[in-house]
């Protein structure tokens, strides 16, 4: 039997979040350089953060390089309105790696139970071609073109949540393996920021 695992952190939701950005499931954690999402040193997504709202891809890296500031990291989502939350609770890994290709999902996200919590929050971007999958069965939607959205009006009166309109963006996967530049992986993201006025 592969073994069950669990989502290592609890939502990450600053003060009036506007944007819930979603990545499927964290890798193990040999593979972490911080305890925190996005947490793989090789991973773009600070990267990409770093460039567009410090105007340098290595802004949020520590001092030694190795890892990342997360204390910066923090702040800069609670200014930016940002929230983060990975799509899969529980998964398998059928391969024993990070590859989304092998991730079984066990238990997707109580999506619109954590919305429930962000009453500002109008918009999902996922990041990768699997969460945008997932976040589209959820919602009942179509998956969007990489870097545009889709909208439908969510009626799920059990969180309180009827006729709210509800954006949902697909981004470009920020994991090295998805072969983009940083810096035109951040064109994609820059597109989501400046709809959100957060740019």
């Amino acid at each position: 039997m592969i073994e069950i695992e669990s989502h290592p952190w609890p939502p990450f939701i600053p003060e009036g979040a506007r944007v819930l950005i979603m990545g499927t499931f964290p890798p193990q954690a040999k593979r972490w350089s911080m305890d925190f999402y996005y947490p793989n040193r090789t991973n773009d997504f600070w990267k990409v953060c770093g460039l567009l709202f410090l105007g340098d891809k290595d802004a949020l890296l520590s001092d030694n390089k190795k890892s990342y500031d997360l204390d910066k990291i923090k702040s800069l989502m609670r200014e930016k309105h940002i929230a983060l939350n990975d799509t899969v609770r529980k998964a398998r890994r059928l391969k024993g790696n990070a590859s989304d290709k092998f991730l079984e999902v066990v238990e997707p996200v109580p999506l619109f139970e954590l919305l429930s919590e962000m009453p500002d929050c109008k918009s999902v971007a996922t990041t990768g071609e699997k969460a945008a999958g997932i976040v589209a069965e959820l919602t009942d939607t179509d998956i969007p073109k990489m870097g545009e959205m889709t909208s439908t009006i969510l009626s799920v009166p059990e969180y309180r949540i009827d006729g709210e309109k509800l954006e949902i963006w697909r981004m470009p996967s920020t994991s090295r393996a998805y072969p983009l530049p940083v810096e035109q992986k951040a064109e994609y993201y820059a597109r989501l920021f400046r709809h959100l006025n957060i740019l």
